[in-house]
């Protein structure tokens, strides 16, 4: 099965059928996830079967983002400035209740990556800046190499390498 992502479009994808068990996290999708785009907050990609391609099969959001200094590893820290540090935010990766156990989540979070890594063309990037919403958010980041840098809040960080 060929999937693809693509930005939200409301005319033709059913965010009302969208499920993915987290009632703020699907109330987001339906409510939300336009208006942010149209003022320039978060932007919403949505994964979709071509072949029923109204039907969200996942989703996520990317916003532009800052991690403080002070929470980078040390070795993270070597060269860079002591402010803020630039970063993408990727927020609200959820995958549809039916779909479970396909690799949805990792599709989106590489898909996520790609694009932040395309960015980084025109555009300072340093890292990618996530937020684990529970413990196996936080064991799916980890698994990709995020680094804590905030335990209060579940915020973790993936330096994005020489650009």
């Amino acid at each position: 099965m060929a999937l693809s992502v693509e930005e939200l479009d409301t005319r033709r994808h059913d965010r009302v059928g969208f499920d993915c068990g987290v009632e703020v996290l699907n109330r987001y999708l339906k409510n939300l996830a336009a208006q942010h785009r149209a003022k320039g907050i978060a932007t919403t990609f949505v994964l979709v079967d071509p072949a029923q391609p109204d039907r969200i099969l996942g989703h996520y959001t990317l916003s532009a983002a800052t991690v403080s200094f002070d929470t980078l590893t040390q070795a993270d820290r070597k060269g860079l400035p002591a402010y803020p540090i630039p970063a993408v935010r990727i927020g609200r990766l959820a995958g549809n209740a039916s779909a479970r156990r396909q690799g949805i989540g990792e599709l989106l979070l590489q898909n996520a990556i790609k694009r932040i890594l395309q960015a980084r063309g025109t555009l300072g990037v340093f890292a990618v800046v996530v937020e684990a919403k529970d413990a196996v958010a936080e064991a799916f980041y980890r698994k990709y190499g995020f680094r804590l840098c905030d335990a209060d809040t579940r915020q973790f960080y993936l330096p994005l390498g020489a650009g």
